[in-house]
């Protein structure tokens, strides 16, 4: 490195990248939010689920309505959807982090040894970018999942009710 010009490039081209990792950063924190409404869900739905099995096997109690059964294990499947979902997401994101921070350790290696493997630095960074569209496609499906799950509790609560 030969003056500050060249040093604040480097820190330039290793800032952009850093950005790329606060954007993984939040879209993990709000997945992983997700990810546990999506598990307690899980558990309440499969908790219902429970108890009206044992409705159905004490004889003296009423027996358990068949359309709620059919509801319940409905919700139970949505919810379990969502959790797998939600578990790739968070699998490629942390792909996607890891990537990005590579990419931003191969800039300053690069640099250091005055090496001009920049296709390297390039590949990292399309890598990372495909990985956090992916990412991102995975958030929609679930999301449009979150909704459907939604439109059917609300189908069932208004016929029910």
């Amino acid at each position: 490195m030969s003056s500050l010009a060249d040093t604040l490039t480097i820190l330039s081209a290793m800032f952009t990248p850093a950005v790329l990792v606060s954007a993984c950063g939040s879209l993990i924190l709000t997945t992983s939010q997700r990810l546990s409404r999506s598990i307690d869900r899980q558990r309440e739905v499969a908790g219902l689920l429970r108890r009206n099995y044992q409705q159905a096997a004490a004889p003296a109690e009423a027996n358990p309505d068949p359309a709620e059964h059919t509801y319940l294990s409905m919700q139970l499947s949505f919810a379990a959807r969502r959790a797998h979902l939600l578990q790739q997401v968070m699998t490629t994101l942390h792909l996607t982090l890891g990537i990005f921070i590579a990419s931003i350790f191969s800039i300053g290696v690069f640099e250091l040894v005055n090496s001009s493997a920049t296709w390297v630095v390039a590949a990292l960074s399309v890598l990372g970018a495909s990985l956090l569209l992916y990412a991102s496609i995975l958030l929609i499906r679930e999301s449009r999942l979150a909704v459907a799950d939604v439109a059917e509790e609300t189908a069932y609560l208004l016929t029910a009710g």
